[in-house]
């Protein structure tokens, strides 16, 4: 932290150095600016042991500049920083002089030019290095900055040459050693045993060998013998070099090293990634998987599907074979079923480790179908319009349920307020009290009868119911509104190139060109700041390293659809309206469905105690009916008493008459139903 600030205060203070010798001019401020820093030699071929010098040059594109932060790295196992020489630097203050460190990979340095300076190859420093091992060795620049003398700091750093170096073993001064198990001393192998033969020189009277993990190393002055091979076996993983050297006349010659590159190890295990899910409607899901190899490094990768659904009699495997893939991986149209995703990782010495993930295609039950409507299992496609026709007639079935359960509510109610009781009961109690009349006062069961119906009540309560090729175009935004943003990506044949994305607008013929670098694998991809103004649009690219492009790669056409509402920077498209809209009646649906199961399940109750207050008052009616043919009968006894003893008078007789007609018609009612409750309710409604 305190070298961090040591590094800002030099920075500020070379600029406010610089701020005084300033000299604002109309040709600099009239200039878009931009810089750039190379290193030279940009690549090269050097042998273990040896040392080459790299320089770093500056290009202000006609720029003044007084202030330069430089951060450089290079592979601390492959290369060794040595010294650094700054004699015939342009810097003319150094706020911090060059730092390195051999472990870490970095060089650092920090310095100003008072009154700045403008060069098209200015010399900033030059960095000695020693070749440590064999292999290819990157030197680049990380994080550097240069700043502009216009008195405000501005960065104009734009663009970095970074160099490659080639690192070989010296040439063979010695006896010339082959393997036929590790021919090539540039690429990594599997095999852990390895095998190695020299030339049986002419007059050789010994040789003296060694294998360690030293790149250039001696043999000592023993001979091992005049056999002219060696095998060795169980060698650790990783770079080991076989040093040998002949003996002749008793002198000892030169050494040939030979390199053995090691690496029985697999890449790292890793995880499949499907999406949107493992188990989706979608077709073409995507597969994502990365790995990472310690020693030889990643080669490339294989996947291999495996439909576990196939019928046993089908011979086409052609889906079954394992095929070279990048990730994320989009795969073809799968039908559906279940399949076994399986993925290998291949590393440099050709070990893989493979992996598998379940994947499951089925069909869904309903899909969006983009300006159309909804696909309900794949063959009956309704239109929006036709949608909210049927949700709207729907809404209004159930309106009118509602209005129907609130009438039988209310017709409930009226009749429990009014004591209106079925028409043949009504009667009944009518024909009671005639004969009450006739024989005396009504039983006092029929007034309880009474009270208990006029004040029986039924409380309701109320429940409230949410390359130098074109670049590969892989994945674009097609069809898309003006509330979507735009994205492009794909793979260029050259790593860390500039692409060129062109859209063209078929309306206005106005073009826009965004430039994005591809990484180290040529993969690049571009995602558009803001929304695109509705219509056709052209979509090509191209390549382009150095001042040099690639040809056109086939155009492809973009449809940018309307938003249909638009509230300030709100937008909302047709597609969320519609699907809004649907929503909300599905939702009212249910709300209003749940209310009529309410109604429905309230009015129940009702009816029920309702049925059970009429069945009370049937009851009454009959015990009613009861006690008036049980007093009937006892006058007949009295007056077949009185017959017996005397002769009845016609008026006697008449009155008997009468009540054994009364008796035979009360008899009649209370040998039968008074009604059927369900038929009369049934008529009622």
């Amino acid at each position: 932290m305190q070298s961090k600030n040591k590094i800002i205060f030099g920075l500020i203070t070379a600029n406010l150095i610089a701020s005084l010798f300033f000299i604002p001019t109309t040709n600099v401020a009239a200039q878009v600016p931009s810089a750039n820093l190379s290193l030279t030699p940009s690549s090269g071929s050097f042998v273990v042991g040896s040392t080459f010098d790299v320089s770093i040059y500056l290009d202000t594109k006609d720029q003044i500049v007084n202030t330069i932060e430089l951060n450089v790295k290079f592979p601390p196992d492959k290369l060794q920083m040595v010294s650094s020489s700054t004699g015939k630097s342009i810097i003319g203050i150094w706020t911090s002089l060059p730092k390195y460190n051999n472990q870490a990979g970095t060089i650092h340095l920090v310095g100003g030019v008072p009154g700045g300076i403008r060069v098209s190859r200015g010399l900033i420093a030059t960095f000695t290095f020693r070749a440590k091992s064999v292999g290819s060795a990157i030197v680049k620049f990380d994080s550097s900055r240069v700043l502009l003398n216009d008195g405000f700091g501005t960065e104009i750093l734009t663009q970095n040459f970074n160099s490659l170096y080639d690192l070989t073993l010296p040439p063979p001064s010695g006896p010339v050693v082959v393997s036929d198990t590790h021919p090539d001393q540039t690429q990594w192998y599997k095999e852990t045993a390895a095998s190695l033969k020299w030339e049986q020189e002419f007059g050789a009277d010994g040789f003296s060998y060694v294998l360690n993990s030293t790149p250039v190393d001696v043999p000592d002055q023993i001979s091992e013998g005049n056999k002219n091979n060696v095998v060795y076996r169980n060698l650790s993983e990783g770079r080991q070099y076989f040093h040998i050297r002949a003996l002749r006349g008793g002198v000892w010659g030169g050494t040939t090293h030979f390199a053995l590159n090691i690496d029985p190890t697999p890449p790292a295990e890793f995880p499949i990634e499907i999406s949107p899910n493992s188990k989706t409607t979608r077709r073409q899901p995507v597969i994502q998987f990365n790995t990472t190899d310690v020693l030889s490094g990643l080669d490339h990768y294989e996947m291999r599907i495996v439909p576990l659904n196939k019928s046993p009699e089908s011979t086409d495997n052609a889906d079954e074979l394992f095929f070279e893939v990048q990730s994320p991986y989009i795969t073809t149209d799968l039908d559906l079923g279940k399949y076994d995703v399986l993925v290998r990782a291949y590393d440099l010495a050709g070990n893989y480790r493979e992996q598998n993930e379940r994947l499951e295609i089925v069909t869904a039950i309903f899909k969006y179908v983009n300006g159309e409507g909804l696909e309900f299992k794949s063959w009956l496609t309704v239109p929006w319009w036709l949608l909210l026709l049927l949700l709207l007639i729907i809404l209004m079935l159930l309106l009118y349920i509602i209005s129907k359960l609130h009438w039988w509510h209310r017709k409930l109610d009226d009749r429990r307020e009014t004591k209106e009781l079925p028409g043949n009961l009504q009667q009944q109690i009518e024909e009671l009290q005639k004969y009450r009349q006739k024989y005396g006062k009504i039983i006092p069961v029929l007034l309880a009868l009474i009270i208990t119906f006029a004040s029986g009540t039924v409380q309701a309560q109320e429940s409230g119911l949410e390359v130098l090729g074109p670049p590969v175009i892989s994945s674009v935004s097609k069809n898309i509104s003006d509330e979507d943003i735009f994205y492009v990506g794909g793979q260029t044949g050259v790593a860390s190139a500039d692409v060129v994305i062109y859209l063209q607008s078929l309306e206005t013929s106005a073009t826009l060109s965004q430039t994005v670098k591809a990484d180290k694998n040529g993969e690049w991809f571009y995602r558009h700041s803001g929304f695109l103004s509705p219509g056709s649009y052209l979509l090509w690219t191209q390549t382009k390293v150095g001042n040099q492009l690639s040809p056109p790669s086939p155009q492809i056409e973009l449809l940018v659809e309307t938003t249909a509402i638009k509230f300030g920077a709100t937008r909302i498209s047709y597609t969320s309206l519609y699907l809004t809209l649907f929503v909300l009646f599905a939702l009212l649906s249910l709300l209003l469905l749940a209310y009529i199961i309410y109604k429905f399940i309230h009015g129940h109750r009702k009816h029920k105690m309702f049925m059970k207050e009429i069945t009370e008052a049937e009851a009454s009616v009959r015990r009613g009916f009861a006690v008036l043919n049980r007093d009937i009968q006892a006058e007949l006894e009295i007056i077949k008493s009185a017959k017996m003893s005397k002769d009845l008078s016609k008026e006697e007789q008449k009155k008997e008459e009468q009540l054994l007609k009364d008796l035979g018609e009360i008899e009649q009612y209370l040998s039968k139903e008074i009604w059927d409750i369900e038929e009369v309710e049934r008529g009622r409604s």
